[in-house]
């Protein structure tokens, strides 16, 4: 444990550093365009997953590549820690993320994500917020890029009760656009609100694609099972390999677990 304590927290450090290094050197970029900027975030999710491997022995793995459609879609991860929102930046091409407009107030982060014309919205204004979204993605969308949206909102510890939002669903049923599931067991190696830095494998998988013309009940069902039943084959999997990590897990009663967030 003390090993893994002294990886974790020289790993935070190297994060921290590369981000910082890579924002201010970067900044040029931002005044390039859009895939000038989007280069940078690759490049940040590449070398912070190699940083994982080389300092904590935390491996990435991502499956299911050939489920990644061409062309415009909406992506639909599980999240289970901040590890996915730069690691699935790597084997997608060009992508908008869906944040809180909290992030643009961000020093050099915020910078970013308007030079690379993420969309940011006020999560606070519910039913708006999502108008705003499905308005903005028509107008993307014919660019052939690519739409991650939470389908839970907000990160959630591995193991948690599901807590899907409506946000996916509208999105799928106003833009006529596939949807790319995403199964992950991050939530184990990760974990929310500790520094801590399991060694093992985090998997991504890229499920099936959910075509276009479902009614939002049956989309929204049939999201939420795809995602749900990938993702705790995965939590099996590792736990399997080692089962020490089930303390990564929450656990019934537990606050974390309980947590519904709007």
């Amino acid at each position: 444990m003390v090993q893994i304590v002294i990886r974790s927290i020289l790993f935070n450090i190297l994060f921290y550093i590369n981000l910082i290094v890579l924002m201010v050197g970067g900044l040029p970029c931002v005044l390039m365009g859009r895939k000038a900027s989007l280069g940078m975030a690759k490049r940040w999710g590449r070398t912070s997953v190699w940083l994982l491997g080389a300092v904590c022995n935390l491996k990435t793995e991502f499956r299911g590549l050939e489920n990644i459609p061409k062309g415009a879609a909406i992506i639909a991860p599980k999240h289970q820690s901040i590890f996915e929102t730069f690691a699935l930046t790597i084997p997608i091409d060009d992508f908008t993320y869906i944040v809180k407009r909290e992030l643009l107030w961000l020093p050099l982060f915020g910078w970013y994500i308007w030079g690379t014309e993420q969309l940011a919205i006020d999560r606070s204004k519910g039913g708006s917020a999502l108008a705003q979204v499905a308005a903005m993605a028509r107008k993307i969308l014919p660019e052939g890029r690519k739409i991650f949206i939470f389908p839970e909102g907000t990160r959630r510890p591995a193991g948690a009760k599901p807590a899907y939002k409506y946000g996916a669903t509208h999105l799928y049923v106003e833009s006529g656009v596939p949807c790319l599931p995403v199964a992950l067991n991050a939530g184990l190696f990760w974990p929310r609100r500790t520094f801590l830095r399991r060694p093992g494998v985090i998997v991504i998988e890229f499920l099936p694609v959910i075509e276009p013309g479902l009614d939002r009940q049956t989309f929204a069902a049939l999201l939420q099972e795809r995602i749900e039943t990938a993702t705790n084959r995965l939590i099996a999997e590792a736990l399997a390999r080692d089962p020490s990590l089930k303390a990564n897990m929450a656990t019934p009663g537990d606050a974390a677990e309980q947590k519904q967030t709007a």
